[in-house]
């Protein structure tokens, strides 16, 4: 079994791909639930963010996985496959693991050394594990790709170029407003996304800040938070009265998830004639897909900044010399991982061995006992002891050592070795169909390529 990631992100898609592709919580569940019940994929686990959808699949083949995970995208998008594939990505086995801990530690995201995504990964998880749907293969992936994070996170500088997509959107709004100290902000939305929103601009200094959402009890939570955890001045509304808050607010930062448009044409058309003369807003749509109608960004005194602007902001990389550290801590966390992985890969054949042996063992002395039938109780503990103590020193060695050979690139060929030699089951899973070469996604069921996709 090996692990398979079909993705799609800001590097490889544009925003309108990224806005069908995009799963919601609710999409999430249906779509893991579809995956298991297909004939290759035994675990599934979707990262989704407001720049990346990513299902990282446990597979018993390449091809068979491949295939099956696509269709479901494309039926779940909306999208004809050639179409969807153009834009995909494809990691396989190695690759999956080394780009799952580059993500983790902010290294392929729209604003470079990013923390936001690390909680995303755990929400990913942990929504795959409520549901049954993460074994082993895919928890020891999970857990090492966070810690790899938080270490890439605490060992360099690489977030100095941005907490997250909010500071850099933040950012672009000072430029248009200036110093946003006083000023009257609206966040709509109160879930990850709004929480963080809430803290920057908090710290930014603005006068109070709004939290708009569906629910009001998770509305007033939140403005509750920025008050007590921040020192912000808060209150919350229902998203029934948008347009009443936002006809005040300088600066609007949405994030919702939603499927459509939160914040429509005639809604800031509305709060554009309550507001007072000359205001200037700023809206910062962090949705994927967008929460504002595009049109909006047509209207007079208002100023919209999505994600696709986002994408060309120069703050969005991060110094060369951090990004160069935390590449060589990913490359070093995932020599570590992968060796983990092949010792793990061969310890069913060493227990299958040392059952054979003990199974050989048992045998000759139920044949010494027959034809010793008499033999006293004490010789005969002492002899079971010695031949135990025979065959573990036998063993002793070569299982460490093949443990130790294991741990190294093609350290497999070692347990398959001692398989033909003492003609071992492990009882493993079957072996997965392991493609010499990977396929990029375009050809879902024609010859292999590099085993990383391509990224458009």
């Amino acid at each position: 079994m090996s692990i398979l990631l079909v993705g799609i992100s800001h590097r490889s898609a544009p925003v309108a791909v990224l806005e069908k592709v995009a799963v919601t919580e609710d999409d999430r569940p249906k779509l893991i639930d579809r995956m298991l019940e297909s004939q290759h994929v035994s675990e599934a686990m979707i990262v989704s963010t407001c720049n990346r959808v990513e299902v990282y699949a446990v597979v018993d083949a390449f091809h068979g996985g491949l295939a099956e995970i696509g269709d479901l995208l494309a039926a779940h998008s909306g999208l004809q496959l050639p179409e969807l594939t153009k834009h995909a990505y494809v990691r396989y086995s190695e690759a999956a693991a080394e780009h799952l801990f580059a993500v983790a530690s902010g290294l392929d995201s729209m604003v470079v050394g990013e923390q936001q995504v690390l909680s995303q990964i755990r929400a990913a998880y942990a929504a795959s594990d409520a549901q049954q749907a993460a074994g082993r293969a895919l928890h020891e992936l999970a857990q090492n790709a966070l810690r790899v994070g938080k270490r890439v996170h605490s060992e360099t500088g690489i977030d100095r170029a941005g907490a997250s997509v909010v500071s850099v959107a933040l950012d672009r709004a000072r430029q248009v407003l200036g110093e946003l100290t006083g000023r009257t902000a609206v966040v709509i939305g109160a879930g990850a996304m709004g929480g963080l929103s809430v803290a920057h601009l908090a710290r930014a200094g603005v006068g109070h800040i709004v939290v708009v959402n569906r629910t009001m009890e998770r509305a007033q939570r939140l403005a509750h938070t920025a008050e007590t955890m921040h020192g912000a001045s808060a209150s919350a509304r229902e998203l029934s009265d948008l347009v009443g808050a936002i006809a005040d607010a300088d600066i609007v930062v949405t994030s919702t998830g939603a499927v459509g448009s939160v914040v429509s044409l005639a809604d800031a058309h509305r709060a554009l004639n309550v507001s007072r003369e000359g205001h200037r807003m700023v809206i910062c749509d962090l949705g994927l897909p967008r929460d504002v109608d595009p049109a909006v960004a047509g209207l007079p005194d208002v100023t919209v900044i999505d994600i696709e602007t986002l994408q060309r902001d120069p703050a969005a990389g991060a110094a060369a010399d951090d990004t160069s550290a935390a590449r060589a801590i990913v490359a070093d966390e995932l020599t570590k991982y992968l060796a983990g992985q092949r010792v793990a890969e061969v310890t069913p054949t060493v227990a299958a061995l040392r059952q054979r042996a003990a199974d050989v063992v048992e045998a000759e002395l139920m044949r010494l006992e027959s034809r010793l039938p008499g033999l006293a109780d004490p010789e005969r503990d002492e002899v079971a002891r010695t031949v135990r103590r025979v065959v573990d020193k036998l063993l002793h060695a070569p299982t460490v050592r093949v443990k130790q050979l294991a741990s190294a690139p093609g350290g497999g060929s070692y347990a398959e070795a001692l398989r033909e030699l003492f003609e071992l089951k492990p009882g493993a899973a079957q072996a997965v169909t392991t493609p010499s070469e990977v396929a990029p996604i375009e050809d879902l069921t024609g010859p292999a390529g590099d085993g990383r996709g391509a990224v458009s």
